[in-house]
């Protein structure tokens, strides 16, 4: 056994010796410190979408919430390996190879060691979760054990997400100069906290609604809907179950008190599969990995009836990529503008006025009367706009 676990080193060694001749060559370009354009559709438009529809997905649209950052860090037993990028809001590492023989692993973790993810087995490319904070420390436990590090994703900085927060308003303002539109009232979200008491249906219906973290670098929003392992989110924030696994899955991401400060530490899982994806009703219907950790979130239901015209209505989101907050008809103003639109299709949409963000897109609509989603956020400027549940109802009914 000693010798063929020698004979297997040496040959997971050689391995990665030639992967590291194939990856040589000329250094990485520099990354820009921070992006201010929109966060990339990881699937176009649907064909025949209009100027102003396109501006209207942008400003609703995904959100960066980082950038990445080009390495080559070999790392190995008894040299850990410390990455820090100070003011990060958030650090992950992506593995070019791991190789790891039984009993091996590596992990990774904040610079206390308090958040933790372990890794086994496997030579394939994956990203690592995310460690909150501005560092990361890779450390291996095994004396053949290597991995090579190619790429982390870093959040932004204070001032990179004031610069990201001026962008997004520039769009959404275009937005709305395209379409004549006087402007939607703002000023109408809070934390999810302010509701526990004033509002409990609608704060325990907050917490089935996550944050995604995708790719490392992009927002969009997701909610569980029905009792089992699936979600909804827009098509244009993900569309396959290879992104699907690159995604992370935030529940709990929220501030414990109504002053908006200090957010309670995530629960963190992993996409998995894409059940269900559509351009035109922009939905992406998927699972995630270790869904017993988050089934405690409790669940969403869609509403199978068309809305109301001016029926009330509310939006638990992370707008911007902030803690979960609630949008919600302050005056009467959050409410239905228009109960069927033109979306990416001809009707597919609800119109609303109330107060959103870039990153919320994928984000439930909920009535006023029933309590149930009846539109999922995709379009920003005013008045703002989701699909219609009832028809993504028609489409996923079987997969739930």
């Amino acid at each position: 056994m000693t010798i063929l676990r020698k004979l297997l080193g040496l040959l997971l060694v050689a391995g990665l010796i030639v992967g590291l001749a194939l990856l040589a060559g000329p250094s990485p370009k520099p990354v820009p410190a921070a992006k201010t354009a929109p966060a990339p559709s990881r699937v176009g438009l649907p064909p025949g979408t209009t100027t102003v529809t396109a501006l209207r997905a942008a400003a609703g649209g995904g959100q960066f919430a980082g950038t990445l950052v080009n390495v080559q860090d070999l790392v190995s037993e008894g040299a850990p390996l410390t990455l820090t990028y100070p003011g990060a809001s958030y650090v992950k590492v992506h593995f070019n190879r791991l190789l790891l023989l039984p009993g091996e692993y590596v992990t990774v973790t904040d610079r206390s060691g308090g958040q933790l993810s372990t890794y086994r087995f496997g030579v394939s490319a994956r990203w690592a979760m995310s460690v909150d904070g501005d560092t990361a420390v890779v450390t291996m436990h095994g004396r053949l054990a290597h991995v090579l590090i190619d790429q982390v994703a870093r959040g932004f900085t204070p001032a990179e997400q004031a610069r990201q927060a001026d962008a997004d308003q520039a769009r959404w303002k275009a937005a709305v100069a395209a379409m004549g539109s006087r402007a939607c009232p703002t000023g109408q979200t809070a934390p999810a906290a302010c509701y526990q008491t004033t509002d409990p249906v609608a704060y325990k219906g907050s917490r089935a609604v996550a944050r995604l973290l995708i790719g490392g670098t992009e927002l969009c929003t997701a909610w569980r809907v029905g009792p089992n392992n699936r979600m909804l989110t827009s098509h244009h924030c993900f569309a396959t179950s290879a992104d699907a696994r690159d995604v992370e899955v935030w529940f709990g991401y929220a501030c414990p008190v109504c002053d908006g400060t200090g957010a309670a530490p995530p629960v963190k899982v992993n996409g998995d599969a894409v059940l269900a994806t559509d351009a035109t009703l922009d939905y992406t219907l998927f699972t995630v990995q270790d869904f017993g950790s988050v089934s405690g979130f409790g669940y969403l239901t869609m509403d199978t009836r068309a809305p109301g015209p001016n029926e009330r209505v509310y939006i638990p989101q992370y707008p911007s990529g902030q803690p979960l907050s609630i949008a919600e008809d302050a005056g009467g103003d959050c409410a239905v503008d228009a109960p069927a639109v033109d979306g990416y299709g001809s009707g597919t949409d609800v119109s609303y006025r109330c107060d959103t963000a870039a990153g919320s897109s994928g984000a439930p609509v909920l009535s006023r009367v029933s309590n149930k989603v009846i539109a999922m956020h995709h379009f920003g400027g005013c008045p703002d706009a989701g699909v219609r549940t009832d028809l993504i109802a028609q489409k996923v009914a079987g997969l739930l």
